[in-house]
């Protein structure tokens, strides 16, 4: 008990304002609260399964440098995802049967790896020898940080234009992918180059964020 006590304390008080805690919100604007809330426990069951489980050889694996950039360019795309959804009809309704709930699991997945959430259920594994109370302290710990967040999330739609929302959204995902990309690559080519890619990264991102809202407009022939 008291290492469920504890990991689930740690790991809320952790997630406060935490990277995943605004993405939680961000996707609460785009989907359903309760198909994010199912994604961000799907995610973080397995993600901290993995850091309680093989944690430490995961790294040795996979360099957490490459899951990283991966990550964070993923974000990007999904801001430029949200800025493309903003007038799907139908055809997005019938894709979220299944899609939100793979898409934002995905996304958390990627998120925590590296995070300190991740690395404090390493931590707490090592420290408690009790893999299962870890996990489950965790688990609830991220779920109920989340959902705090994805309740912000839903109360923003309710009282902000969803043009708005959308761009908001997007603009999150953006900001962490940027970030992210930026202290990734600047521990491994420097920060001339890692500027250079930035800019080169941003003016695409930009380019495709034009192209879509273009695409969107209705045509005036």
């Amino acid at each position: 008990m008291e290492a469920f006590l504890a990991s689930f304390l740690f790991v809320v008080l952790a997630e406060m304002g935490d990277k995943t805690q605004l993405l939680a919100m961000a996707f609460a604007t785009r989907y359903p609260a309760y198909k994010v809330l199912i994604a961000v426990f799907i995610a973080t069951l397995v993600n901290h399964a993995l850091a309680v489980a093989v944690g430490h050889f995961l790294t040795v694996i996979i360099p957490l440098e490459i899951i990283s950039l991966v990550a964070s360019i993923s974000f990007i795309v999904f801001g430029l995802w949200t800025i493309r959804g903003d007038r799907l009809g139908g055809e997005a309704d019938r894709k979220s049967r299944f899609g939100p709930i793979v898409t934002v699991a995905i996304a958390f997945f990627l998120a925590e790896m590296g995070d300190k959430t991740q690395l404090a259920t390493i931590s707490l594994a090592v420290e408690y020898q009790d893999m299962a109370c870890v996990l489950m302290g965790t688990t609830l710990g991220m779920v109920v940080a989340d959902a705090i967040g994805i309740g912000v999330g839903v109360v923003m739609q309710k009282h902000i234009p969803e043009k708005v929302i959308k761009w908001i959204a997007a603009a999150v995902f953006a900001a962490f992918g940027f970030i992210g990309t930026y202290q990734v690559l600047s521990l491994q080519v420097g920060f001339f180059y890692t500027l250079v890619i930035l800019l080169a990264l941003a003016l695409c991102t930009a380019l495709a964020a034009y192209m879509i809202v273009k695409r969107k407009q209705p045509s005036h022939d």
